[in-house]
């Protein structure tokens, strides 16, 4: 049985409007941004709605059932990634606010190490704070990772060092060589943190095994989109520092003068938590568990190496590689350009007439595009100003299309079709582009849109 017919999403047979007034089923290659949500995490939510409640010090029955549920979550994420036993699992919105929550609890002048192509998440939340920041140069290759990150370490003169790498680009989908870099971190001395959200998905996880520090996670690009995420790891830090959150709950006892604050986990998590996104979470990674992640690897291995060599086969389409080597492992995460068309416009005729939902720009990895697409400083310095002047229509970026688990072969043929059709022929329809957002939409729109019992507002009209 595959994981497809084991993991059943929610809106998988969705259909959707072409301009054209067709309807087709949405072709979904957008995972990497965020997932669906798995059927059995939707049906747990509404059978968990009736109890409820606050969490944490409640001493009615609804309270306490909520709280055991959100402390079983704790369990399942724990289990998931195989974190050691006295690890803090703390739970938060998403990877972006894990990583800052981390970078909040890093001991004074600790020296932060972090490649120049990571994720915004994971690039920027250390230029504030007690750490010292030092980007390094985007890696060749494996081996470049290491070269570059034991010529760094040997440099670090601060008491404490972080490393702070990805699991997996969200942009070229290379699996970076999560174990051989933390057994060189260990050797300086040093700890390293990794962003798993696009990882974590795909791939099996093993803290214990490969020496991880701190992993961060978020659950709505895990098939639970209901708004939480974590940071698992050494409690050490985690402790030491003030709360990332000064509030209700992260205290023993306050007065006028002073506040004793509380230990981990409830010392990180201040405020009235998310219960039914951490429960979700919870639900997502015991599920996930069950069926596999090295199952999950294995078929979607098979499902990449088919769409890569598709798409490349393609005329006028450019694919992007971080390492060009055809063995370096890689998620379902493939960003190229069509040869005559503007990354969004033509994200914008893969929607409006194909049916196609796919991601483009620079996803929130911009130093890593230039690299990728080859612009300078002085090429950035001009973009810069022309943004500045309200052209956001020159940013510069690609389109993505991203694997997940209901991801079809059907699926990567329907799109190979719609880019070469549109290398052909061009597209089927007017189009324009938005002044404010530099976005291009569909001129005229004619789809119709769904209704809900509240108000939707599409910025662009």
């Amino acid at each position: 049985m595959s994981t497809q017919q084991r993991s059943h999403l929610i809106g998988t047979d969705q259909e959707v409007p072409l301009v054209t007034g067709r309807m087709r089923r949405y072709v979904n290659l957008d995972y990497a941004a965020s997932t669906p949500s798995l059927a059995i995490v939707a049906h747990a939510v509404e059978a968990f709605l009736p109890w409820y409640s606050s969490v944490h010090r409640g001493a009615g029955f609804k309270s306490q059932v909520s709280t055991a549920a959100y402390e079983g979550a704790r369990g399942s994420v724990r289990s998931f990634v195989h974190a050691r036993d006295d690890d803090a699992v703390i739970f938060t919105r998403n990877t972006t606010d894990a990583v800052n929550l981390l970078a909040s609890s890093l001991p004074e002048q600790t020296q932060v190490l972090a490649f120049a192509t990571e994720h915004h998440a994971t690039l920027l939340p250390w230029r504030r704070g007690a750490a010292v920041i030092r980007y390094l140069p985007g890696p060749d290759s494996p081996a470049d990772v290491l070269l570059l990150l034991e010529t760094a370490l040997r440099k670090v003169s601060s008491p404490h060092c972080l490393v702070a790498v990805t699991g997996a680009s969200n942009v070229t989908g290379e699996v970076w060589p999560i174990g051989e870099i933390a057994a060189l971190a260990h050797r300086y001395d040093a700890r390293l943190l990794v962003d798993a959200a696009q990882l974590a998905p795909h791939m099996p996880i093993d803290m214990q095994g490969s020496a991880v520090d701190y992993l961060v996670m978020s659950g709505h690009k895990l098939y639970a989109p209901f708004g939480a995420g974590a940071l698992i790891g050494r409690a050490d830090w985690l402790r030491g520092a003030p709360p990332f959150l000064f509030g209700g709950g992260a205290v023993d006892f306050v007065t006028l003068d002073d506040v004793l604050w509380t230990d981990l986990p409830d010392r990180q998590e201040a405020g009235s938590p998310n219960v039914i996104g951490v429960i979700t979470l919870g639900l997502a990674c015991q599920t996930l568990g069950g069926i596999g992640m090295d199952c999950v690897a294995a078929e979607e291995s098979e499902l990449v190496a088919y769409a890569r060599s598709t798409l490349s086969a393609l005329p006028g389409v450019t694919i992007y590689n971080l390492w060009p080597d055809a063995d370096v492992p890689r998620l379902g995460i493939i960003s190229f350009n069509l040869a005559g068309f503007w990354h969004s416009h033509l994200a914008a005729i893969l929607s409006a007439e194909y049916g196609i939902g796919v991601r483009h720009g620079c996803f929130c990895a911009h130093p890593l595009m230039q690299k990728l697409i080859r612009i300078d400083d002085t090429g950035a310095t001009a973009i810069r100003e022309a943004i500045a002047t309200g052209h956001k229509e020159r940013i510069p970026g690609a389109v993505r299309i991203s694997l997940g688990l209901d991801t079809r072969r059907e699926d990567i043929d329907y799109v190979a079709h719609a880019l070469d059709s549109i290398a052909r022929n061009g597209p089927m329809w007017g189009y324009r582009v938005l002044e404010a957002s530099g976005e291009y939409v569909p001129n005229p729109e004619t789809r119709s849109r769904p209704e809900f019992p509240f108000p939707l507002v599409y910025p662009h009209e």
